[in-house]
């Protein structure tokens, strides 16, 4: 008996090995993108983070052990090369045979243009399509990748030199602030990670579904939380948070630096101090990564708040939570400096 148990038991290692072995290699590239892969995946699997918390998506040099991920994946999920341009080489050549994903270009996605100047009031954050449905002439995503007609090298301001790293596309690449996208892409997860591993199709959907209703909570959840503050002005360091402004209704009053890779220039720093100074701001936001000097510049002379807001879960635990709770540390770190 207790040989017939012992291979019993060697069967069931092996059969469990196998049904392992088809669970299909997922790499994502940045935390947000990973949590609500890591979600879609739940209790099937468990994707790998390309970059660690803290790295920069818009410029950074692979580690042997995240090449090596690339080089392994089945699947990569990934913003695109609007965001980490750098990125781009590194998955047609370690990945070129992974299924591709690329969320930037992925139909229903709502794209927002990028913003030049330190101030906002010109843009109607893209309000007109607050429903967010996926208008057919932003669907097509052309001119995504021509850098001539947003070529921001034309100004004189050192900080535009930079602007590569802001993201090389016709649109913003911080599309994961958005909860609405978020929800578009789950299904897209689910779908692609179906076709790779039909065995585990029904749970991936059913986890995308599941995390689909999770996202409309949290919807209500911060609007309740920004609520009380929505007649208040905030400015902050770099214009990340479009998406966010836009899917809750709150946008910003302008941001200190147009890219997160150079300081912004005087001329600029001045005109977000007049405003700051002149107009009633009542907070000006800074991010973990940046330089607080410049936010205490800002600051001088008036009697706006300052609070750190961050934008890809620099301090937040990878994994499935994650991503509720960037956006939810978003709307009360913004609620609590207003």
């Amino acid at each position: 008996m207790s040989r017939k148990l012992a291979s019993l038991s060697v069967v069931a290692t092996l059969m469990a090995g196998t049904t392992m072995a088809d669970v299909p290699n997922v790499v994502a590239d940045i935390a947000p993108v990973h949590s609500l892969v890591a979600r879609v995946m739940d209790g099937v699997g468990t994707p790998d983070l390309i970059l660690p918390p803290g790295a920069s998506p818009h410029e950074y040099s692979l580690r042997p052990s995240e090449a090596a991920a690339l080089q392994n994946a089945d699947i990569v999920v990934w913003m695109g090369a609007d965001l980490a341009p750098w990125m781009e080489d590194a998955v047609e050549t370690l990945a070129g045979n992974a299924g591709h994903l690329t969320l930037l270009e992925a139909e229903g996605t709502n794209f927002l243009e990028l913003r030049e100047g330190a101030l906002f009031e010109e843009h109607d954050h893209g309000h007109e399509d607050h429903g967010h449905e996926h208008a057919e002439d932003e669907g097509d995503h052309e001119g995504e990748h021509d850098h001539a007609e947003h070529d921001h090298e034309g100004h004189d301001d050192h900080e535009d030199h930079a602007h590569h790293d802001h993201g090389h596309g016709a649109h913003d690449a911080h599309a994961w602030l958005s909860p609405t996208n978020a929800a578009v892409w789950l299904n897209l997860i689910a779908a692609e990670l179906s076709s790779a591993d039909p065995d585990n199709a029904g749970t991936y959907f059913a986890n995308a579904a599941a995390a689909r209703e999770e996202l409309a909570a949290l919807t209500a959840e911060v609007n309740t939380i920004l609520e009380p503050v929505r007649n208040r002005s905030f400015i902050t360091f770099h214009d990340a948070f479009q998406y966010f402004e836009t899917d809750f209704d709150f946008p910003a009053s302008g941001a200190i630096s147009l890219s997160d890779a150079a300081d912004p220039s005087p001329a600029r720093i001045a005109e977000i101090q007049d405003r700051v100074q002149n107009e009633g701001i009542d907070c000006v936001l800074a991010e973990p990564q940046f330089n607080q000097g410049l936010v205490t510049t800002v600051l001088g002379g008036t009697e706006a708040n300052t609070a750190v807001i961050d934008p890809i879960g620099v301090d937040l635990e990878p994994g499935s939570t994650l991503y509720p709770q960037l956006i939810r540390n978003i709307a009360t770190t913004l609620a609590g400096c207003l």
